[in-house]
């Protein structure tokens, strides 16, 4: 078991990096390790991008509020009880709207026991276990792990196999970058290594037997290349060609199993080649952390970089990366959201808005405790139809910062249009858009989702917006 600190994590980054992250543009980030590579020969995976993307609830607030108070990683747990207060939670509040998943992450140990090559265990509760609890309130269970990362012994054999475990890691003869760096936190498998095809392959075959029906697998960028921007070398780094490998044969076993993948942390070299291809999923943007506005649209705004993450807030982010996203295509993700870190309506409305205009997920990360009156905005089932409907939007410009930037627009599977007017700014701002900028001919019905109120037959979208504040209009014949 090896266990690790994901805000130690954020606030070293933070720290080791921050002077440079306001002051140094692109290509003072630019690694030394080609982004552009002529990838090997990999497996054709059909119909990847067919999912929808999920919503649900993340344990991530739970953790990060725990090792803020003190708690360490080695004493943090969920208890079964105060699981059972979450499911209950989660079943009767959000579920009813479509949150239908709840889902670990990291901090709590992750252990694999009683003989098992994979992690049985997340703290002291059993995931077979947990996947009953959520079952029997109608809900579906997420799992923090990654194919890549050794729970057990190293004489622990591959099922189907008499390969071990141990010779999955690193042996010191192969390539890689950084041979002098032991790798930090984890214990890492090598794909190209034998016996790595068949381990991923029962990994997947373990959650599935568990009844796990989506996985998120962190620290990509650190597997790749070993480098992290704001830490530096973080580890030995197993190159293009293993990640490609590794990717290629969790996307393999993922659809043969009919689990989910998200892909956290990527470097997405090559405008995300290899992750865009294999992964459900991907993570655009830095993490949630404290949350809050800076999250949400402030933190480092109208920058990109080089490497992960390549922005540090999901307004950004979604911006930045929305020409690779769409119906059938991977899905974007801007990570956890906060809403009561927000400061107000406004914000908690536009947090909410962003994710279902980009297409992305509405991941849950507050607490039955720390809610509030903001579950009102997450259930907001006009708005969470784009969801159910796989409506993925674009920018008018994908251009950080551009005016244009701030207006989202997209069609239905019914041919309905949804815009959306976004206000990042600290004072109110103005749009009047003739519907013709939307390849729209004529007038079409208005009806504001936030509202719930029609506004009458319109060939232009106008609105004052307040400052940190958006509209969601839906245009129909």
């Amino acid at each position: 078991m090896r266990i690790f600190n994901k805000t130690l994590f954020i606030s070293a980054a933070a720290a080791l990096g921050a002077m440079c992250l306001s002051a140094c543009d692109d290509d003072n980030y630019k690694m030394k390790y080609p982004p552009r590579y002529e990838l090997p020969d990999l497996p054709v995976i059909e119909d990847v991008h067919s999912y929808k993307a999920p919503m649900y609830w993340s344990v991530y607030e739970y953790c990060w509020s725990q090792e803020r108070a003190g708690v360490t990683n080695e004493n943090m747990d969920i208890t079964a009880d105060e699981w059972d207060k979450i499911i209950d939670w989660v079943a009767r509040d959000l579920k009813p709207h479509g949150f239908d998943m709840v889902c670990t992450d990291g901090w709590i140990p992750m252990t694999a026991r009683d003989g098992s090559p994979y992690m049985t265990h997340y703290g002291s509760m059993a995931i077979r276990d947990l996947v009953a609890k959520a079952k029997a309130k109608g809900l579906k269970v997420g799992i923090y792990d990654n194919p890549m990362w050794l729970h057990c012994p190293n004489d622990t054999k591959i099922p189907g196999t008499d390969i071990t475990t141990g010779s999955l890691r690193y042996n010191g003869f192969e390539e890689v970058r950084n041979p002098k760096n032991d790798d930090l936190w984890f214990w890492w498998g090598v794909a190209t290594h034998e016996g790595a095809r068949e381990w991923i392959d029962g990994f997947f075959k373990h959650y599935k037997d568990l009844g796990v029906e989506y996985i998120r697998m962190d620290f990509l960028s650190w597997y790749e290349d070993g480098n992290d921007r704001g830490m530096g070398i973080v580890g030995h780094g197993y190159g293009r060609e293993n990640y490609a490998r590794y990717l290629a044969y969790i996307a393999e076993s993922a659809k043969k199993y009919g689990i989910f993948t998200s892909l956290v942390m990527p470097h997405l070299y090559n405008d995300a080649e290899v992750e865009a291809r294999y992964g459900n999923m991907v993570r655009i943007v830095a993490d949630t952390g404290e949350g809050r506005w800076d999250h949400v649209s402030a933190k480092d705004r109208g920058q990109s970089y080089a490497n992960w993450p390549n922005c540090n807030n999901q307004f950004d982010g979604f911006t930045y990366w929305s020409h690779i996203a769409g119906r059938d295509k991977v899905i974007l993700d801007g990570d956890f959201l906060r809403l009561n870190t927000l400061a107000n309506d406004n914000e908690k409305m536009t947090s909410v808005s962003l994710q279902l205009m980009a297409g992305g997920p509405v991941t849950v990360a507050d607490q039955y405790s720390t809610i509030g009156d903001n579950t009102k905005f997450y259930a907001n089932d006009e708005l969470l139809a784009l969801n159910a409907d796989r409506f993925v939007g674009k920018p008018l410009s994908d251009v950080l910062n551009s005016p244009d930037s701030n207006i989202w627009y997209g069609q239905m599977s019914n041919g309905d249009y949804v815009v959306g007017l976004f206000n990042r700014d600290e004072s109110a701002k103005s749009f009047d858009i003739p519907l013709s900028t939307f390849g729209i001919d004529g007038e079409m019905k208005a009806r504001d989702l936030w509202k719930h109120a029609d506004e009458g037959t319109v060939s232009a979208v106008k609105a004052n917006i307040p400052a940190h504040g958006c509209k969601i209009i839906k245009l129909t014949k």
